[in-house]
């Protein structure tokens, strides 16, 4: 498994897909700045004149409702519709979903227009699009990621997609397989959009692995030992960011193997 894990590594680095994010204000630079050390190239492209033309270049196109406004939505779904209809996986990450109704609204429309390849949330904000009665304070979870499992399965049969559910113990289905990445240190939840960083990283691997469950698994994966590799070097949440950066870029696969990947 850890092999299967390098080798979609590494294609990530030899073929550097385009993933265009249309993401939040707040985590622009930390996303650009992790495809890249992991071999892909971001774009954020958000003017809705252009983003069907852009999605139609990407590998992957990736969807973080973080800072919503009504003309980003629009070019949300004209983004999506292009994927859709050239064949582009999408991963959605439902930010703060549970916090607002027009933040949980619209996840609803997006997602009953066209469906993702992978939905990627924290346990709150994965219940409430299932529609469980959760209480989310903006894009922190209350709850932890096993208690959204029939959530996350539901929402996989719903919209025949992977969902991962991040947490100190990530879970992924699909709803006919579950697995659970245990990577990870407590300090990533310190640093500001790691999460996002997380989806715009499973944006990479959907881009070079057509399985989307097994493509995020992977992502979560990376995520997680590269959090525990600058963990081991970072005195705090600031030099955590440069560390992760770092261990993103050089992460090799004597790394991956040390670490390990959990077979369940």
């Amino acid at each position: 498994m850890v092999d299967e894990l390098w080798n979609d590594l590494r294609r990530v680095r030899e073929e550097a897909p385009l993933v265009h994010n249309i993401t939040n204000f707040v985590v622009m630079n930390n996303t650009a700045n992790a495809l890249l050390a992991v071999g892909a190239l971001p774009v954020m492209a958000h003017a809705v004149e252009e983003v069907a033309e852009m999605t139609a270049l990407a590998g992957a196109l990736v969807i973080n409702i973080g800072t919503l406004a009504r003309e980003w939505i629009e070019a949300m779904a004209t983004a999506m519709a292009t994927a859709r209809e050239r064949g582009i996986p999408i991963v959605f990450d439902p930010v703060g979903a549970g916090a607002t109704t027009f933040r949980t609204q619209t996840c609803f429309d997006l997602l009953g227009r066209v469906a993702p390849a992978v939905i990627r949330g924290n346990a709150s904000e994965i219940m409430a699009l299932a529609g469980s009665a959760v209480r989310t304070k903006g894009v922190d979870s209350s709850a932890a990621a096993d208690a959204a499992e029939d959530a996350a399965l539901l929402l996989a049969r719903r919209y025949s997609c992977a969902v991962v559910v991040s947490g100190a113990v990530d879970l992924l289905v699909d709803g006919k397989r579950k697995f659970l990445v245990r990577n990870g240190h407590p300090l990533m939840p310190k640093v500001t959009g790691l999460g996002c960083t997380a989806t715009a990283l499973v944006g990479a691997f959907c881009a070079v692995n057509g399985d989307s469950l097994t493509a995020a698994r992977h992502a979560m994966t990376v995520m997680g030992i590269c959090g525990e590799l600058a963990a081991a070097k970072a005195a705090g949440p600031g030099s955590m960011q440069v560390h992760f950066i770092d261990a993103l870029y050089n992460l090799d696969a004597e790394q991956l193997r040390a670490h390990g990947l959990d077979p369940r």
